[in-house]
């Protein structure tokens, strides 16, 4: 995979690079090649159609973060659901950071969301900090909307980790599901039903939400935890 690494460090930006690492504390600053997203998303589409592909996903795991970032874009991109969630947890155990984890969501999916929730389940039980988050952010993405059901804020809510990462996407997922789903959400609020932490902090992102209220709003920050 030299090659490709060569390639990829052609389209490095070093003060891009010095500005992502301090987003990301948890990876070694010398495993950011710093490439900008949408530059390597475009790339991502061109290898897609190169028979080194194939032998890419398969040499797991990688040097560098942007390799993951083109793994993710890479499975994305399938249309099979099947060979989509086989490559997806094939790669989850390599995930070591959030904004990996957080960048891959196959369209695919939409089209499969009673399977994809047999899966879901089945993440969110892990021991690995970042297919937790997974599962959680699968949730959010897909089923906050038509595919809502009440049982999905008791999985979420249920949910007791020390991690800061899968912390945060609990919080993520209750503010928007309080964005998209106040009056089924509302009760694990008034209940605190959450952790301290992402019940605090779910309520923060909520009232920074323009989809809120301002009634809404004012109600919950008479919930917050001091």
């Amino acid at each position: 995979m030299k090659e490709l690494q060569q390639t990829l460090f052609s389209m490095q930006d070093v003060s891009y690079r010095d500005f992502h690492s301090k987003l990301m504390p948890t990876i070694d600053k010398e495993t950011i090649i710093g490439i900008r997203t949408p530059q390597l998303r475009k790339f991502a589409k061109e290898f897609a159609k190169s028979d080194k592909c194939e032998a890419f996903l398969n040499a797991l795991p990688h040097q560098y973060y942007e390799e993951n970032n083109l793994h993710g874009f890479l499975i994305e991109m399938g249309k099979d659901y099947d060979v989509v969630v086989e490559r997806i947890e094939k790669f989850l155990p390599y995930v070591d950071n959030w904004a990996t984890c957080d960048m891959m969501r196959p369209k695919v999916f939409k089209k499969h969301l009673p399977e994809l929730f047999q899966k879901i389940q089945k993440w969110i039980a892990s021991d690995h900090v970042y297919t937790v988050r997974y599962g959680i952010g699968m949730l959010l993405s897909f089923y906050l909307d038509d595919a809502f059901e009440r049982e999905h804020l008791e999985m979420v809510a249920n949910i007791r980790s020390e991690e800061y990462y899968v912390n945060m996407m609990i919080a993520w997922y209750f503010a928007t599901a309080l964005a998209k789903q106040y009056e089924a959400t509302l009760p694990y609020i008034e209940e605190k039903r959450l952790d301290t932490w992402a019940h605090n902090k779910a309520i923060q992102k909520a009232i920074e939400s323009y989809r809120v209220t301002d009634e809404q709003k004012a109600y919950l920050r008479t919930w917050k935890i001091k």
